[in-house]
């Protein structure tokens, strides 16, 4: 069906026969609008033809109910549709404590410390979360929620781009993290709630022991997938020699209970391709179907009296060229 988006401005098509009648009175003492043609006759040609019959005044009226037309945007409607829509609630928690400097990842051939080479594949991660709502949760001597779920993913990149090691203390609490992540996530759809947990560490600090929090999220429906990031090997800068040093202490044994109490996963990355290779896992969770918002396809068409009116206009000024010529004659 076709309908207009702005169907008042057809009142617009009486101004022509509105500035005619006022002209007519002799109110402004003559013609308040003249037209692009010489609609007006003089004596000796409107004794021969009415005005209301020369091409040039239909003309004008077809090009004027045109323009009009076109103004009113007409619309063609498609069906109604419900299309399924794909997404899932996602929490990101991300370890900025002090063990986070550690310099044992490699990007382009170049070490970097645990925080910029998360800071790397998580960017490009978030990328490819189109229908997604992300959230980003730091935490280190304490747990902060920097961004709600959102489908904003650039501004949840900046959020992680801009953080800093140490901005939430130099200590690790993860069964905080996971208590935060729960209370956030709990309001969502059951079969939505996911928490991907990043850290190199054994949690030190926080009120909240990992397992107890690994229950209440299992309570929750959240699945928890724990992330321990780091070498065997740490790496350290002095007088500007790389030095190996033993690597930060990872408690591998509570990450996996926690995953599986969860019903998530436990992954180990110990440089940025099995980092890499772990998000792109995390990619092929099963995603949750549920009902978009309607949609009505819209068409515009006031391309096509736009057209007519350009058309009708070349006609009209190739018509008042030839009557100014045979003026002349």
């Amino acid at each position: 069906m076709i309908e207009f988006a702005w169907p008042w401005l057809g009142l617009a098509v009486f101004l022509p026969l509105l500035a005619r009648l006022l002209a007519a009175s002799g109110r402004a003492g003559g013609s308040l609008l003249r037209l692009p043609v010489r609609v007006e006759l003089s004596h000796s040609v409107a004794g021969r033809k009415s005005a209301a019959l020369r091409p040039a005044v239909w003309l004008f009226a077809l090009l004027w109910l045109a323009l009009v037309g076109a103004a009113m945007r007409p619309q063609w409607l498609g069906e109604v549709a419900q299309p399924p829509q794909t997404g899932r609630d996602l929490l990101l928690a991300v370890d900025v404590s002090g063990s986070m400097a550690a310099e044992d990842m490699v990007i382009a051939r170049r070490r970097v410390d645990r925080l910029t080479a998360v800071k790397a594949v998580l960017g490009d991660f978030l990328e490819r979360r189109i229908g997604d709502r992300v959230g980003l949760l730091l935490f280190g001597q304490q747990a902060y929620l920097l961004t709600p779920l959102t489908f904003d993913r650039a501004h949840v990149r900046y959020q992680l781009e801009t953080s800093v090691i140490g901005m939430a203390g130099r200590e690790t609490a993860i069964g905080d993290a996971i208590g935060l992540a729960v209370k956030r996530l709990r309001e969502r759809p059951e079969s939505q709630r996911v928490l991907v947990l990043l850290t190199d560490g054994v949690n030190t600090a926080g009120t909240l022991e990992p397992l107890k929090a690994a229950e209440l999220a299992a309570s929750e429906g959240v699945r928890v997938y724990t992330v321990a990031i780091g070498s065997e090997r740490g790496a350290t800068q002095m007088f500007g020699l790389q030095l190996n040093t033993a690597g930060a202490e990872i408690d591998e044994p509570t990450l996996i209970a926690v995953a599986e109490r969860t019903g998530g996963r436990f992954f180990r990355a110990r440089d940025t391709a099995e980092l890499a290779g772990i998000y792109a896992e995390v990619d092929r969770l099963e995603p949750v179907e549920y009902e978009g918002e309607p949609l009505r396809p819209r068409d515009e068409l006031y391309v096509w009296p736009l057209a007519a009116a350009l058309l009708l206009g070349l006609l009209l000024g190739g018509l008042q060229w030839m009557e100014g010529m045979a003026w002349r004659r």
